[in-house]
């Protein structure tokens, strides 16, 4: 594990702690106001230092991780601890999860009451 003492910027890091994907979406993101660094809208070639606070809106959650190190290239999954601490509070992704059995629910408008199978298929989805 390669350890870069300098700064890197921001959309680097967050491609590099597999917050996103590839690192253009990361550009992406943060050309488009869902990344702040410590309260601030980033640009992506903002430099990223240890101890930075970066808020990520990923959808309908808002992550907070703090920067502990810079990764001279993007790690893999289980040495992700060792470059970034989690701080976002488990509502946030409690809210995602609400949110995706609320669209399970959820029926098109004007289609009337759930039939009796509807309520079948409900019944064993939560029963």
């Amino acid at each position: 594990m390669v350890v870069s003492l300098q700064r890197d910027r921001l959309d680097k890091w967050l491609w590099a702690v597999r917050l996103f994907k590839t690192r253009s979406l990361a550009t992406d993101a943060c050309r488009s106001g869902s990344v702040e660094v410590n309260g601030q809208p980033a640009k992506p070639s903002h430099a990223v230092r240890a101890g930075e606070i970066v808020g990520v809106r990923q959808g309908l959650v808002q992550r907070t991780l703090r920067v502990l190190a810079v990764p001279a290239r993007r790690v893999g999954p289980k040495l992700v601890a060792t470059f970034c601490d989690d701080r976002t509070p488990p509502a946030e992704f409690e809210k995602a999860r609400t949110q995706r059995v609320q669209q399970i629910l959820a029926r098109a408008r004007g289609s009337g009451r759930p039939t009796k199978r509807d309520r079948r298929l409900l019944d064993r989805l939560f029963g």
